[in-house]
């Protein structure tokens, strides 16, 4: 009678997991545009939330080892619950990427820990499909848990971190690889010592993940942080067929999915292949960024000039970029957008796919200030629009509109750009006269139609919004 009950429960249970996998697919849908998003994360929550359910509900049902455990995973699942909403209402938008990178650390390392328990636990020596299954989760998680690591410290300024360096990155990069893949395979094939090789695996992807991060630079993490995000997914999704558990294997195929997707266009964006972004990061030499630079100087504006010519003007196009964020400026943006709009002006924002430090920055930047998704246009709309713009505001954005990339032998070459220069006014507004990731000075700013206002963005657009205000009063 009890094995006809426990029976029943499996099935009962497959049917809810299943269903738990179609409210992410559902949920995916929906994320396809920015006015629904967030209806389809509400329904990949209310999937997740009952997979969980169903998890205790057949827990409950098969009978557990010992309370502790119980109680150990209930503790466990309330903090990280409590984690995760605080999360979500502290943490600014402008840091939003560093909690992506938490997030793919703490998927990553859970999925390995999933995978390294059920190999390890298991009675008798596991068959090859677990084997398989099982230690890719621990190879591909590790990976991905140090590498989300190092990416969250570089992307939050910790010092340490992002003062990190690795000569012969090549090198190590082979090394840990072969011995990464070559632990694999023992555990594969020797699934008497599956203790040593689980180990030994694990130990060995944690240190790839690290060799593998430390060398690409701020520029290309947009990139990495979707190949780690496609790693995690992988990760659970070996996981979830380890343990036959098909929630996981749908939910990890969908972000594993996704991740890959992401980084190809990311990678594309940027004109440049992904093995090549991931083999060392962004931008050229000492020698190439400092040789053929572009000649002139750079003019100066107020923010009382710059006030009239938006005033005066028919259509202007926003050029946000990461600048922004660091000034954590959107708001003073979107208001100075508003105001130019009441007064007749065309306003719209210029998203370039890489402009940031994660996908999608500046749109979730930009929609955490209540900007209209219709505003919001991507480079291959926007940039046939720039020649009939009276203004192109560039706030913060650098080497996205670098017109050194039309041109071979620069380190941006090749990347599809914002065509800002070809506006019939340019403005940029920069905090200082820096040079940008790639390490090489924007053409832009030597253009005899581009002024400059320096300073933080956020006090700029203050001072050009009280200008404004006064022009209009």
């Amino acid at each position: 009678m009890a094995s006809a009950t426990v029976g029943t429960i499996d099935i009962v249970a497959w049917f809810v997991y299943l269903f738990s996998a179609v409210m992410f697919v559902v949920g995916l849908h929906f994320m396809n545009s920015p006015k629904t998003a967030r209806k389809g994360n509400q329904i990949s929550a209310f999937g997740m939330v009952v997979a969980v359910l169903m998890a205790f509900i057949v827990l409950f049902a098969k009978g557990f080892v010992n309370t502790v455990a119980v109680v150990v995973l209930v503790v466990g699942i309330v903090i990280g619950a409590v984690a995760g909403v605080v999360s979500a209402k502290k943490v600014k938008m402008t840091d939003m990427p560093q909690l992506v990178s938490v997030f793919n650390t703490v998927g990553g390392g859970a999925a390995a820990l999933v995978a390294l328990n059920d190999i390890l636990t298991k009675e008798g020596a596991p068959d090859i499909v677990v084997l398989v299954t099982a230690g890719l989760g621990i190879l591909i998680g590790s990976v991905t848990f140090t590498g989300s690591l190092i990416a969250a410290g570089k992307l939050q300024g910790v010092k340490w971190v992002k003062k990190l360096s690795l000569p012969g990155k090549g090198a190590w990069n082979i090394v840990f690889i072969v011995l990464t893949v070559a632990s694999f395979v023992m555990l594969c094939v020797q699934p008497g010592q599956r203790l040593l090789w689980s180990i030994l695996t694990t130990l060995f992807a944690l240190c790839y993940g690290l060799v593998f991060v430390i060398p690409i630079g701020g520029a290309d993490m947009p990139v990495v942080i979707s190949v780690l995000n496609a790693c995690t997914g992988t990760a659970v999704a070996m996981s979830g067929l380890a343990i036959d558990n098909v929630a996981l294997i749908v939910a990890g195929a969908l972000v594993g999915s996704a991740g890959v997707t992401l980084s190809i266009l990311m990678a594309q964006a940027m004109n440049r292949p992904l093995l090549s972004v991931l083999a060392g990061g962004f931008g050229g030499s000492d020698a190439a960024a400092a040789g053929d630079g572009p000649e002139g100087t750079m003019k100066e504006t107020s923010p009382d000039d710059l006030a009239v010519q938006l005033v005066y003007a028919d259509k202007v196009i926003f050029v946000p970029g990461f600048g922004l964020a660091q000034a954590q400026a959107q708001r003073e943006l979107a208001d100075l957008g508003e105001l130019l709009k009441g007064h007749g002006v065309e306003v719209s924002y210029a998203i370039h796919p890489v402009a940031g430090r994660m996908p999608g920055h500046m749109n979730v930047l930009l929609a955490e200030a209540n900007v209209p998704y219709e505003e919001l246009v991507d480079l291959d709309e926007i940039n046939p629009q720039f020649p009939s713009a009276n203004v192109a505001l560039v706030v913060g954005a650098n080497d996205v509109t670098n017109p050194a990339a039309r041109r071979p032998g620069t380190p941006v070459s090749g990347m599809p750009i914002l065509d800002v220069d070809k506006a019939q006014n340019v403005v940029v507004m920069k905090r200082g006269r820096g040079m940008g990731y790639a390490g090489i000075q924007n053409e832009l700013y030597f253009e005899d139609n581009t002024q400059m206002l320096f300073g933080d963005a956020k006090k700029s657009l203050q001072a050009v919004i009280a200008a404004v205000k006064e022009l209009l009063a």
